[in-house]
């Protein structure tokens, strides 16, 4: 604390004593390519070292002592021009724009431009989407940072039909979720740091590694074939001549500070052995029942608070240029969210809880360093290396209030008390090296090979069932003999994955070029999973306290039998997946339509073994094999320099994960368990795609698409047949459709020397309808929505900035998705599936909005605030029950909380 006191009291001598300067700005235009925007051309103060260069979009900006002086424009080949008495003033911007011809006798041919693209700025990722064959959108630092963006996670959903699941990382695309699409790092598979997802937790991306995050929305064959909806690929920063900084943040959210909340802020037992978010295991889990305590803990000033490093530095080794960047960052949050919790067995009410809450408390530290190394023009190695540690500890109580009520639950159906103490740390490390040569002026080669580790734990994940009888007297429940319980689960992935791509172009020099791209890509994947119970059995065993419940667990209640030790076989799985594949692709122009064609081979091995207590017999296994020839098309239509027609189809497919395919039960915190399926088939996906694109400026856009997909064999989690309620992995039909429409709006409002007044805006309405085999027909319902998927989605941003030398932001940012379905239904047995069946559950649309002020303080400091969920909305969930005696079917809410406001503000210092 003391350090960060004296952090702050430097910063702000800062603001006091720095000295103020002036700026000229400004933008270089191209006279030889119809006034269009001049990247890299040099502006500078004649006779000194001060200046830059512009960027991507042609802008520029620097700062000097007020003063008069003569500013230089140069540009090889280009005539340079000298603007004399350029007055500056202290506090002040001075705009100067500038455009450059060619020089006499120079012909544009003779000019070789070579240089790296800033793909940070709204206009370089719009250039770059404008000249893209393929449908891509991709959001960069620049504009994350207007919009108060933190993470990956929900940096793509600012994306036109892209939404972000609640509470989680996990994102939708077009309707479509988890195992429809893929996650890629710098063009590289990464793996799920969750036994539940496929795609890892975007929120484990901070943008303080995030260049730019682009999802491509089409299949080109140069991408694994295991996608429906679209990839995303995060591509991280690299040393691109920026400063050295420091960022320091603290907040809260709204309820937290409640004073009911804050002044008792409940952590679990396992906090005791974090230390700067890294957890060390004490005792074994069997000697952790006796020897380690049972009841929770509180924590005292649960303050957000954050700290990240960034810098870089370009040297020289061996005469050729050596680039390094690096940031780290570390961050302390806490949350807290309370409200009801029901769960309904075919229609009859199984559990229910007025008083749900959970206490998380989250550490996160990530580290990115980039080394580039350009041995010269032609060839250039990079190695990215990122390190995350992730610790979320979460408590989770329900029925304190003594209203809680649990379905014939022994001694007493009401009363009903659940605490569920779960800490997870995860572990990361991504390692990657890439090379790009071009072997000669018309054929280019890239490679790439990573490994990856991923190791998530829950170490000791402790659960008590209990029944409150009176005030001073709770006894705990028995309906079997692991209603108190510790347990331990651990994941180990391992992958080793790559890609050789060569790109050969013919008639470099025509008119219509052609580019021959080849090449074959691999993944060698393994997992191995171990999940451990110890019950106890204390069938009529009674304390005093709820908070005191470590009491009945002492050695000498088990020697005399009172209570009852309980131990099973370990829960194992180890699966693995071999992919290897070629592709082949050509692009082409011929006058206005450009496009490209390609095929892939892939061929995917997916083996598990697994031995489980809840699967027939304990053990079994399975191999399965896919095999398929996947093609892609894509078109471009160019009917002016700023108007394009785009036309995209293709054929993907949708593997089975490991945790769809292994029939392991995981039970959450709240006591929905979840299944796997061995019998889970793949699903065939056709694709097709229109888009019209339209882009004013550099900066702007307006589109509109239409999109198409089938799928055959859907995948979907539901309900389970049966009275159970549990949920598992199917392929519920025979076949889905959507059928969707995008519409896309980048626009300045106002464009100014000394305001700008932007929107983006993007809407999606999509139309969903699949299938039912029979076995998940019930009350007469033979069609249904996709799992996961909403109908319409709208994001939308409003972003003012006054362009001063110490420049204000404000930017007003909401999202909102329509209702979805989290699982689909089923009914208990064929016979009376109009009555006895579990319908469909329902999570309710709703909006959040987020403000973002950002000042720049003086040339170093900047001050932000960040307001998220600023109208801190109910999240439901809803679920259609029909009453057994009325036979009325109603709409039960089944659970509702508020997650709270989050604001922070933060000091960045810049040196």
């Amino acid at each position: 604390m003391k350090k960060f006191i004296t952090v702050i009291i430097i910063l702000i001598n800062v603001v006091v004593f720095a000295q103020e300067k002036g700026t000229i700005s400004g933008l270089v235009l191209d006279k030889e390519v119809d006034n269009s925007p001049l990247p890299f051309a040099n502006v500078f103060i004649k006779g000194t070292s001060i200046g830059t260069t512009t960027e991507f979009e042609g802008n520029y900006t620097f700062q000097v002592e007020q003063g008069t002086y003569t500013v230089v424009f140069s540009f090889i080949g280009y005539q340079t021009v000298e603007i004399p008495n350029v007055v500056v003033s202290e506090g002040e911007t001075t705009k100067l724009d500038q455009i450059l011809s060619a020089s006499q006798g120079v012909s544009l041919s003779e000019i070789q431009i070579t240089g790296s693209t800033k793909k940070e700025s709204e206009s370089a990722l719009l250039t770059e989407q404008k000249k893209a064959t393929v449908i891509k959108e991709s959001i960069g630092a620049e504009r994350l940072a207007r919009t108060g963006v933190s993470n990956a996670a929900a940096a793509t959903s600012k994306i036109s039909g892209v939404t972000k699941n609640e509470g989680s990382g996990d994102i939708y695309i077009r309707g479509l979720g988890d195992r429809y699409l893929t996650t890629t790092m710098n063009g590289l598979p990464i793996p799920s740091d969750d036994v539940e997802k496929k795609n890892i937790d975007l929120n484990l991306f901070s943008t303080d590694i995030i260049q730019n995050v682009g999802i491509s929305k089409t299949y080109t064959t140069e991408n694994y074939a295991d996608q429906a909806s679209g990839s995303v690929d995060i591509t991280t920063k690299e040393y691109n001549g920026g400063k050295f900084s420091i960022d320091i943040s603290g907040g809260t959210n709204t309820n937290v500070i409640k004073e009911s909340v804050f002044n008792n802020f409940r952590v679990t037992q396992n906090m005791n052995d974090v230390s700067l978010g890294f957890y060390s295991k004490q005792y074994a889990l069997v000697d952790a029942i006796t020897l380690q305590s049972w009841n929770r803990e509180t924590r005292s000033t649960p303050l957000n608070f954050g700290v990240s490093l960034t810098g870089g530095k370009k040297v020289e080794l061996f005469g050729k240029d050596l680039s390094v960047f690096a940031t780290a960052s570390h961050d302390n949050s806490f949350s807290h969210e309370k409200g009801i919790f029901k769960k309904y067995r075919s229609n009859v009410l199984d559990n229910s809880f007025s008083d749900a809450e959970t206490f998380s408390s989250k550490i996160n530290t990530t580290a990115l360093l980039n080394i580039a190394y350009k041995l010269n023009e032609s060839n250039k190695i990079s190695y990215n290396s990122l390190v995350v540690n992730k610790t979320i500890d979460n408590l989770y109580e329900q029925g304190r209030n003594g209203e809680g009520y649990v379905f014939d639950q022994d001694p007493s159906e009401y009363g009903a008390f659940v605490r569920d103490q779960n800490l997870k740390q995860t572990r990361m490390f991504v390692n990657q090296v890439l090379g790009n040569h071009n072997v000669t002026e018309n054929n280019e080669l890239n490679w790439a090979v990573g490994y990856n580790y991923v190791i998530a734990k829950e170490p000791n994940r402790i659960r008590n069932e209990v029944n409150i009888l009176d005030e001073n007297t709770v006894q705990f429940a028995h309906v079997g003999d692991f209603q108190q319980r510790k347990s331990s689960q651990k994941i180990k992935d391992t992958e080793l994955n790559g890609y050789l791509k060569d790109q050969i172009t013919f008639n470099e020099n025509g008119d219509n070029p052609l580019k021959l791209i080849f090449g074959a890509n691999f993944r060698q994947k393994e997992r191995s999973f171990n999940s451990l119970f110890i019950g106890v059995r204390a069938k009529g065993f009674q304390v005093e306290s709820i908070d005191d419940l470590s009491i009945a667990f002492q050695k000498m209640y088990f020697n005399n039998g009172t209570i009852i030790l309980r131990e099973r076989n370990p829960d194992i799985y180890n699966a693995n997946l071999n992919s290897y594949a070629g592709f082949a692709n050509l692009d082409f122009g011929f006058n206005k339509i450009s496009g490209n064609i390609g095929v892939r081979y892939e061929t995917d091995e997916l083996g598990v073994n697994w031995d489980v207590s809840n699967y027939v017999g304990r053990v079994g296994s399975l191999t399965n094999n896919y095999n398929n020839v996947l093609p892609s098309l894509n078109l471009k239509l160019e009917i002016n320099e700023k108007n394009f027609v785009r036309f995209a189809g293709s054929k993907t497919i949708t593997l089975p994960e490991f945790k769809e395919l292994a029939p392991f039960e995981y039970v959450s915190p709240i006591g929905r368990v979840t299944k796997g399926n061995p019998d889970l088939k793949e699903s065939t996906n056709y694709n097709i795609d229109l888009k019209w694109e339209l882009f004013p400026s550099s900066k702007e856009l307006i589109s509109i698409s239409s999109f198409y997909k089938r799928i055959k064999n859907p995948i979907n989690l539901s309900q389970t047949r049966g009275s159970s309620g549990n949920f598992s992995y199917d392929n519920t039909g025979e076949k889905a459709a959507i059928v969707g429409l995008e519409f896309e709006t980048r626009l300045n409002i106002i464009s100014k020397e000394n305001s700008d007044l932007n929107i983006n805006f993007n809407a999606t309405k999509m139309w969903f309808k699949q299938d039912l085999l029979e076995e998940f027909q019930y009350k007469g319902k033979t069609e249904s929505d996709l799992q996961g998927a909403s109908e319409f989605i709208l994001n939308t941003a409003l972003s003012y900035s006054n362009n001063q030398m110490n420049k204000f932001i404000a930017t007003l940012a909401g999202n909102y998705s329509s209702d979805k379905i989290y699982a689909l239904g089923a009914p208990e047995d064929f016979a009376n599936s109009a009555v006895l069946y579990n319908d469909e559950i329902i999570e309710k649309g709703f909006v959040t909005l987020d403000l973002v002020l950002s000042k720049k303080l003086n040339e170093n400091l900047t001050l932000k605030f960040i307001g998220k969920n600023i109208l801190n909305p109910n999240i439901e969930q809803t679920q259609k029950v029909k009453s057994l005696s009325t036979q009325v079917e109603t709409n039960e809410i089944i659970s509702s909380y508020k997650k709270g406001m989050n604001l922070s503000l933060g000091l960045k210092y810049t040196f």
